[in-house]
């Protein structure tokens, strides 16, 4: 009988802290570049969000079994409160790839691909978009982008205990932050295809202030799309390895300054 108790008060421990693990960690997943994107299936998320529950879960241990069991009402506060510090950090991380496509679209907009190569979807993109969304995920996969997620997740537990909800004044101006930050990472991705495409303005209208019967759009049309792709050729590395360190910048340190 002693033994069953043992084993019963071992049980409901482990799956105490799971659980709280798993409130924290599955809106993290389920945001996070490259496994939360909509073409991943539902039932995938869950099982990584289960996966990294496993792996999280007894690396924050002690914080957890410092949290005193609650009674329903604080059930429902813990359930809130990690759900919500989960969705904060997953949507920092969803910026990133938000970024990516703003950059595409910029890029795709100044170089006359937007309505050309633009793809068929709920939200379509310009080619340029998908090609560095698709390009900085595959990078992010390589460089370890799941342990670089489950550092950071870890380290939250050290800035938000479990069952404290972080000030939303801080959190407000950390969003305002990161939603800034994102922008101007879009137009530094961008910046490259603007510029081409502000020297092309301006050559094509010196052409045809100096020849006004000529079609000059006719004639510009394929170079600044032919650029567009040189541009691209030529900078997407680079474009993706300033994405990737920005990235984990913010892994490395979600809440300090970009």
């Amino acid at each position: 009988m002693t033994s069953a108790a043992q084993f019963l008060s071992i049980s409901e421990s482990a799956m105490w802290l799971y659980l709280i693990t798993f409130l924290r960690v599955a809106p993290v997943i389920s945001l996070i570049p490259g496994f939360g994107e909509q073409s991943v299936p539902v039932r995938v998320k869950l099982a990584l969000a289960l996966a990294f529950t496993v792996i999280v879960a007894p690396l924050v241990e002690p914080q957890i079994a410092a949290a005193d069991t609650p009674d329903l009402g604080g059930l429902a506060w813990l359930v809130m409160t990690e759900t919500l510090i989960g969705l904060v950090i997953g949507i920092g991380l969803r910026l990133f790839v938000l970024a990516l496509q703003t950059a595409g679209t910029i890029a795709g907009q100044a170089t006359s691909l937007a309505q050309v190569l633009a793809g068929m979807g709920a939200t379509p993109i310009p080619a340029l978009g998908h090609i560095l969304v698709f390009g900085s995920l595959a990078l992010a996969m390589m460089t370890g982008l799941h342990v670089q997620v489950t550092r950071m997740i870890v380290l939250t537990y050290g800035l938000f205990p479990v069952a404290m909800l972080a000030d939303a004044a801080s959190v407000s101006q950390w969003g305002v932050r990161q939603v800034s930050g994102a922008f101007a990472l879009a137009f530094t991705l961008a910046a490259p295809f603007v510029i081409v495409s502000v020297i092309y303005n301006l050559t094509l209208g010196i052409i045809n202030r100096a020849m006004p019967q000529l079609m000059v759009v006719f004639v510009g049309a394929p170079v600044i799309a032919g650029a567009g792709i040189v541009v691209l050729l030529l900078l997407a590395p680079t474009m993706m390895t300033v994405w990737i360190e920005a990235l984990q910048t913010f892994t490395a340190n979600p809440f300090g300054g970009r």
